[in-house]
């Protein structure tokens, strides 16, 4: 699991630099509380729609693929992938984005 760890650490390094291109939408996005962070790895629509819609999409898609990636070099279900990557990624939040905790509910940090 530590390998796992350190290769999902890798990739939210990497993901942050992939996304920049549209990193100010999506970070906007996240920072306005439009866009929160769920136990499963993958990104949904906290409030509002449109565009934020076709961000959370697109940031699913490109999380897929990588948390793929990782599971089939790590020999693991992409769940478990998928859950360690939003351990990671919800530690890093800021104070004031949300994540959605056990019982589904969109909280703040």
């Amino acid at each position: 699991m530590l390998k796992i760890s350190a290769i999902i650490s890798t990739f939210l390094v990497a993901s942050t630099i992939a996304v920049s291109a549209f990193a100010v939408d999506f970070q906007q996005a996240r920072s306005q509380g439009l866009v929160g962070e769920k136990p499963d790895g993958y990104v949904a629509v906290v409030s509002g729609g449109g565009d934020v819609q076709s961000i959370v999409n697109d940031v699913n898609q490109k999380r897929k693929a990588a948390y793929q990636d990782i599971s089939q070099k790590n020999h693991q279900p992409l769940d478990v992938v998928g859950k360690l990557a939003a351990e990671k990624i919800i530690t890093n939040l800021a104070p004031g984005e949300y994540y959605q905790n056990g019982s589904g509910k969109w909280v703040k940090k």
